[in-house]
């Protein structure tokens, strides 16, 4: 029964990371993006 067990928490674990890493790369797609300075001078010569 412990190789069994290993293999079974092994395959959680693998999962669960999964899941988490996941969700964080949604997080970071999802996020809005912020604007620099530079970006900003450059949007606002464009609007005339």
């Amino acid at each position: 029964m412990e190789i069994s067990n290993f293999w079974f928490y092994t395959i959680m674990i693998v999962v669960i990371l999964h899941v988490v890493v996941g969700f964080a790369y949604l997080l970071f797609k999802l996020s809005p993006k912020k604007k620099t300075k530079k970006e900003d001078e450059i949007a606002g010569k464009d609007n005339f």
